[in-house]
């Protein structure tokens, strides 16, 4: 009984390995590039890419779980689906997906869209799966760290509405306890979805507040203006990349990302302990400055 999974070596999977090894399972890491694979011992690396068919046929051979994560890339769609439907050819009736959170409501933003297509066809294929929906990570505010410790700004447009901002390490967690929830099941268990979200929902003026509290002195909230937010963004990705962050920053402040009634508790009661809160984060970053 194997689990794969893929997206092995970035910041979520890395960790999903982590979690699964210390739990002892089997695990079997999806990578691109071997000599840039560096998991606890006893992971087995096997060298694929979700677009070539006969590395994902050779890859999903032997595997019982599948954890399936796909980057924010143009092609995500495609890789997910492609992936899905030689998982299904292979026989693997348990799988754990990556989406993200309102992936319903945010139907304008490409990579929301794209996971929630994912999503309509693991429910209409009928696959044994859970959904994990993570709403914003709070790692992703280590890109602007400078920013807000060098200038006193916090610059991503967030808006007034509120984000249940979530840490990579509950997502991993969680992950791997539903990989082997439905690895060590005598029967695939029928499809599920969780919310991931943080024990906080900020605005942008909560987030500063905690930057000042922390760093000991006046952070300030760089406002709403989404399209300097875009052209910021060209400077460090694509075009297409920076437009679809773009159109999720607009939603962020349109609808916010708020979890459902229940979607704390039922964490922590899955994680036996409390969620890891956005303090915690900037309270680190703080003290390596």
């Amino acid at each position: 009984m194997t689990i794969l999974v893929t997206g092995a070596t970035g910041t979520v999977g890395r960790q999903v390995v982590e979690q699964l090894v210390k739990r002892g399972a089997a695990v079997r890491a999806l990578v691109r590039d071997p000599s840039k694979a560096s998991f606890p011992a006893g992971v087995g690396i096997v060298q694929g890419d979700l677009l070539d068919v006969d590395s994902l046929r050779s890859a999903f051979s032997g595997v019982s779980t599948l954890f399936l994560l796909n980057a924010v890339v143009a092609d995500e769609y495609t890789q997910a689906l492609i992936a899905l439907n030689i998982a299904r050819e292979a026989g693997i009736q348990r799988i754990v997906y990556l989406s993200v959170i309102h992936s319903d409501l945010y139907v304008n933003v490409p990579h929301f869209a794209g996971k929630y297509g994912v999503e309509r066809m693991i429910e209409q294929m009928g696959l044994n799966a859970t959904i994990l929906r993570p709403a914003y990570f709070m790692g992703n505010d280590l890109t602007i760290k400078d920013v807000v410790t060098g200038y006193g700004v916090y610059p991503m447009p967030i808006g007034s509405k509120g984000l249940a901002m979530v840490d990579t390490r509950d997502i991993a967690e969680v992950a791997a306890i539903e990989l082997l929830r439905r690895e060590h099941s005598a029967v695939p268990l029928p499809l599920d979805r969780i919310n991931l979200v943080g024990p906080d929902t900020l605005t942008g003026t909560d987030v500063t507040a905690i930057w000042t509290d922390v760093l000991g002195r006046q952070i300030a909230y760089a406002g709403d203006d989404t399209a300097a937010f875009e052209q910021n963004l060209r400077q460090f990705m694509p075009s297409w990349m920076a437009f679809d962050m773009r159109l999720m920053s607009e939603r962020f402040i349109t609808d916010g990302m708020v979890p459902e009634a229940g979607d704390v508790e039922r964490l922590t009661k899955l994680l036996g302990r409390p969620l890891h809160a956005y303090r915690e984060f900037a309270s680190q970053v703080a003290t390596s400055v």
